[in-house]
């Protein structure tokens, strides 16, 4: 739901964005379409995928089912050949570009001993390269045009040093976004182009999202962000640039107050999960009387905080009722092992084997190898299965520890939801 009516002023003008297929990417090339615009959709997916929505192909489809002119290119922002043509294809259909997005992302929220070298060059080659190659071979283009906007998707330069402890070659990756920003807003003013920043306050509802975690209750439409990329590409160049601007405060500039239509779940829009890389003014101001640890905030609630009192615990008890409602139907759905590392006042090993047979948790390490291993204090382990606390908050607020594969750990979420009217 878009709540910034089009004004026209994209008309006519060409935009390349890279991962343009679906998610944020796709939603800034729909808000263009209805002006008239034309979009250069340069992303992978030329093929279905199995299990997230959306090609360069049905992409160019719903932009022309819109009024706008689209031109689906298969495109590796990793392959300087591949960009490159695309941007000639675009030239020889739309005669120029005016407007380039960099939104083609790779993510891995993963400590330094747990990124693979595989996995660490596909971050900086897709975000921090990707995104300085397509600008350096739009460059050209952009010159000849009368309204030349850059805008990447990505972060405030935030030095804060835990933004760089919990995922430190993400951090680098995204930060490597917006180093371009900072560099080229500069570089790029006598030929009045506007390089500019845009990152969402908080978590955005894209079909990746909702494959991860199985829960965007507590996000945003993908809207939130499209009409204030709008908002920013409607600017005149010459004037707005080297801004890293937040999602919620554009429209905010703009004079829509209530956003709460934005929310996937209105009753939600007053806990909604905080996006990475922001330092919540709540959360500084009670850092000030806590222990620094126990108030980052990433993907968590916006509401205030409370320590809770320290809870009795009662692990064996937790475990005892957990082991009466799995069920072969729940080993169907998760097929993970998990293992329990609980510190704190009842240390010890525990697990739960929902992969094998029909199911079954205890004390001690699982008979065979875990496939994620989860450690934390034993009160967040408590509220976490008595669905007082999600895993994914508990991880992005550094709660919870998470060696292993990262995404059936976050299945366990999908499993609270069947656990917490039990127990």
């Amino acid at each position: 739901m878009s709540l910034v009516a089009n004004t026209g002023k994209l008309a006519g003008r060409t935009l390349f964005i890279t991962g343009a297929s679906r998610g944020i990417g796709k939603a800034i090339a729909l808000k263009a379409a209805k002006d008239g615009a034309n979009v250069v959709i340069a992303a992978k997916t030329a093929e279905p995928h199995p299990k997230l929505p959306g090609t360069i192909y049905t992409a160019a489809e719903e932009i022309e089912a819109l009024g706008g002119k689209a031109l689906p290119c298969i495109v590796d922002v990793r392959d300087e050949k591949q960009v490159q043509n695309a941007i000639d294809e675009a030239v020889k259909k739309f005669n120029g570009i005016d407007i380039l997005v960099n939104n083609a992302s790779a993510i891995s929220l993963t400590g330094t001993a747990q990124t693979d070298m595989k996995r660490y060059d596909l971050m900086h080659n897709i975000n921090t390269r990707g995104t300085f190659l397509a600008s350096k071979l739009c460059l050209p283009l952009l010159k000849n045009s009368d309204h030349a906007h850059i805008l990447n998707l990505s972060p405030p330069l935030n030095m804060n040093p835990y933004w760089f402890s919990i995922h430190v070659a993400y951090t680098m990756a995204k930060y490597g976004m917006s180093m371009c920003v900072l560099g080229m807003s500069e570089e790029f003013k006598s030929f009045n182009i506007g390089v500019n920043a845009l990152w969402p306050k908080t978590a955005i509802a894209t079909a990746a999202i909702e494959m991860l975690t199985g829960d965007t209750s507590t996000s945003r439409k993908p809207e939130i962000v499209s009409d204030a990329a709008y908002i920013m590409l409607s600017q005149d160049p010459k004037k707005y640039t080297g801004n890293f601007a937040i999602d919620e405060d554009v429209l905010k500039e703009h004079g829509i107050k209530d956003l709460t239509p934005y929310a996937c779940d209105p009753k939600n829009a007053d806990k909604l999960l905080l996006d990475g890389f922001l330092d919540d003014p709540a959360a500084i101001r009670h850092h000030q009387t806590v222990s620094t640890a126990s108030l980052r905030r990433y993907h968590t609630t916006a509401v205030n905080h409370q320590e809770k009192n320290e809870s009795k615990g009662e692990i064996p008890e937790l475990f005892a009722t957990i082991s009466k409602v799995i069920t072969p139907e729940l080993v169907k759905k998760t097929q993970a092992i998990y293992q329990f590392n609980v510190k704190g006042k009842e240390e010890g090993v525990w697990h739960i084997d929902l992969k094998n047979g029909d199911g079954t948790c205890g004390q001690g390490e699982p008979k065979n190898p875990p496939d994620a291993t989860l450690t934390m204090d034993s009160t967040n382990f408590a509220e976490m299965f008595a669905g007082k606390l999600k895993p994914t908050t508990a991880f992005m607020m550094g709660k919870l520890k998470i060696n292993g594969d990262l995404q059936k750990a976050m299945k366990l979420e999908k499993m609270m939801k069947s656990l917490k009217t039990k127990i």
